[in-house]
């Protein structure tokens, strides 16, 4: 089995590593390299599947590509931030759709699975959030030279959507409210921290920024009948091990076998309100600050 991974920045680096960790021959390509053509050119050549982690607004046409050469995908997250091509996108893949994976991999979180089976149905108040500084984030690595930085595409909300996917998954019914944001006077139209309001029985928020001097990830959510207030980063386990769980299930989805029971699948034909729910979000940004100096 050979797996093409469209992408070679982090998250395209992490999954060829993670798919030769499993056994899997990998044949990676850079998009700057070889450009759309090119890549569309490799997904044509029959290989086994294509794992896509190229910026969101090329993903379209891969898709397309992918379906009409029946090879099956694992697309990075967020599948579009357009409603419109959103919903194309659940329209052309429909036919590998049960076959192919979207990277939610905070669905595999062993605290957010332990959250997925528990009866909240007691919960009148949650909120999620999490902050990093963009400046410490990754290796070799600038804010300004990277999709994040472009307003098409690029900001926190988008690029930080697990928290408003796993929001998604426990409390399905809520709604998105009101987007509001931070900008930056050097990057017009990208959101360095964004506030999301959730409406719903209970009251709900998803926070994310780029900006924090100390990393942060917590869930918080009040009930009548018990309070948890979880610190995602303070649980002892192995990261890249979501990577790997989500990657077994998308191999075992391609072989027809059984995946690993995760309470929420990312399957591709499972994911869509999430998704409908980040390109909503961020469709309704609203910018009530401006930064204009220091960070990014």
């Amino acid at each position: 089995m050979t797996i093409l991974v469209i992408g070679t920045g982090s998250i395209g680096t992490r999954h060829a590593a993670n798919l030769a960790t499993l056994g899997i021959k990998v044949k990676s390509v850079s998009m700057r390299a070889v450009g759309l053509e090119g890549a569309l050119a490799q997904i044509r050549a029959g290989l086994r599947g294509a794992v896509i982690a190229t910026e969101t607004q090329v993903r379209l046409p891969l898709i397309a590509a992918c379906v009409a050469a029946d090879v099956p995908m694992y697309v990075e997250k967020p599948l579009a931030y357009d409603p419109v091509e959103l919903a194309e996108i659940f329209q052309v893949a429909a036919p590998i759709a049960a076959r192919s994976l979207v990277g939610f991999m905070m669905r595999y979180h062993p605290t957010f699975r332990d959250l997925a089976t528990a009866d909240l149905s007691d919960t009148y108040r949650f909120s999620f959030d999490i902050g990093h500084d963009v400046t410490q984030w990754r290796q070799n690595w600038r804010f300004s030279d990277s999709y994040a930085a472009r307003p098409a595409g690029g900001g926190v909300l988008l690029d930080l959507c697990h928290e408003l996917d796993m929001a998604n998954c426990l409390f399905p019914m809520a709604e998105i409210g009101a987007v509001d944001c931070i900008g930056h006077s050097a990057y017009p139209g990208v959101d360095m921290a964004t506030r999301i309001t959730l409406d719903s029985t209970a009251l709900g928020s998803v926070s994310m920024d780029y900006l924090s001097p100390v990393s942060t990830r917590k869930i918080d959510i009040a009930g009548t009948r018990a309070r948890r207030s979880i610190d995602l980063l303070s649980v002892a386990f192995v990261r890249n091990e979501m990577f790997l769980a989500a990657m077994r299930d998308w191999l075992a989805l391609i072989d027809g076998r059984v995946v690993s029971g995760v309470e929420h699948l990312p399957r591709l034909d499972l994911v869509q309100a999430s998704c409908t729910r980040i390109a909503s979000a961020w469709q309704a940004r609203r910018f009530v600050g401006q930064l204009t100096g220091g960070k990014p």
